[in-house]
């Protein structure tokens, strides 16, 4: 009976001390599975922000990812969004304050959701918006960064990466702490 009991007991032993090593590696490789999720493209904090290209009103074509390297403010707006508008001089502040080659300002035109395209460069001309301006037409960005109601900001450091997602307007002050926290 004695035998019994032992192997028993060693079986019991084997059975935990193998639970606990395959427990380690599970946890391993979560560890290393949140690091990969880290460099994960996507919309969420933490993620890469997903690339697009656009065209400016002057047809000039614009990536994301040709301003990595930089702190970007990536707004999506429409010329008749009173919140938007709200924003919009705030912004020019910022970005003539600003514009040092380390922080830049993309303003997405959700120009599918405009009156007509004209009203962009109209609106520009007459708020006096001298940051880069890029034309939605299709409203595939828009879609791609999931925006449902606008304005939408996204905060992204000089790696890519999210850091910040906003819905409603800016103002000078907020742009300018939520910059100052990240690299």
């Amino acid at each position: 009976m004695k035998k019994y009991l032992a192997i028993i007991v060693l079986i019991g032993l084997a059975l935990w001390g193998f639970g606990s090593v395959q427990g380690n590696r599970s946890t391993s490789n979560t560890s290393s599975s949140n690091q990969a999720q880290a460099l994960t493209v996507g919309l969420e904090v933490g993620n890469l922000a997903p690339d697009f290209a656009l065209q400016t009103l002057e047809g000039k074509s614009i990536t994301l990812s040709s301003l990595k390297g930089k702190k970007v403010i990536l707004n999506f707006w429409a010329s008749w969004c009173p919140p938007c508008r709200q924003e919009m001089p705030d912004m020019e502040k910022f970005y003539k304050e600003n514009n040092n080659g380390e922080i830049e300002i993309l303003a997405v035109n959700l120009t599918d959701a405009e009156k007509s395209r004209a009203d962009v460069p109209t609106f520009m001309k007459t708020n006096g918006i001298t940051f880069p301006v890029v034309l939605d037409e299709k409203g595939k960005v828009g879609q791609l960064y999931n925006v449902s109601s606008i304005p939408a900001s996204f905060i992204i450091d000089s790696k890519g990466v999210i850091q910040k997602k906003l819905v409603g307007p800016m103002t000078y002050e907020s742009m300018k702490s939520m910059l100052t926290a990240i690299r």
